[in-house]
């Protein structure tokens, strides 16, 4: 089994997928973690998803397209050339809040919320500010992290944070975790009840 050549592609990825090559930008979801995030994404009717780094909006495309009508995304990143090409290609969905900020700002800005679901793909809210990420989640919500395997296009100081996370999540007092050495490797974790 192929199980690259098995997934449907959201109608957008192929798009955006060419816009990041352009941009050069090489830490986009890779399309096993964009299948993982559609599929819990469609477990959640109704669902608030939080998303923290965009990048050129691979992920966001992904839980977009496994969200229900009545769901909301709210995605962030600081980096304005990878938002525009997220905002050009998704911004038509009203399902879909972007956000040019730095994630540990927005984290601050939304102190008091809850959310269903978030994707903590950038370093704020994993490396960094992970407890407030995580106090953002519902009892039952699902918190996950991708990039915890050796890539090439890791960039300076990155090996060196992945396995501090890894003991604090696989210990945190509130979250029962699974870690996953596949796609670009995954941890998810949810926050008991």
């Amino acid at each position: 089994m192929d199980d690259l050549n098995d997934i449907p592609l959201p109608d957008s990825v192929p798009a955006i997928e060419a816009d990041t090559r352009r941009l050069q930008f090489p830490m986009a979801s890779d399309t096993q973690t964009g299948a993982l995030l559609r599929t819990l994404a469609a477990t959640m009717p109704n669902g608030r998803f939080l998303e923290l780094g965009t990048g050129t909006g691979l992920g966001t495309a992904w839980l977009l397209d496994g969200m229900d009508r009545e769901s909301r995304l709210i995605t962030a990143d600081n980096d304005h050339a990878c938002l525009a090409v997220a905002k050009h290609h998704l911004g038509s969905d009203a399902r879909v809040e972007f956000r040019e900020q730095d994630g540990s700002a927005l984290l601050d800005a939304l102190a008091g919320t809850s959310f269903d679901l978030i994707f903590a793909d950038t370093w704020p809210g994993k490396f960094w500010d992970m407890e407030k990420a995580v106090d953002l989640l519902k009892p039952g919500g699902i918190y996950i992290v991708d990039d915890l395997l050796p890539q090439p296009s890791w960039p300076d100081g990155h090996a060196e944070k992945v396995p501090p996370l890894l003991e604090k999540l696989q210990n945190h007092p509130d979250l029962v975790s699974c870690r996953m050495v596949w796609s670009t490797g995954l941890l998810i974790a949810t926050r008991k009840a």
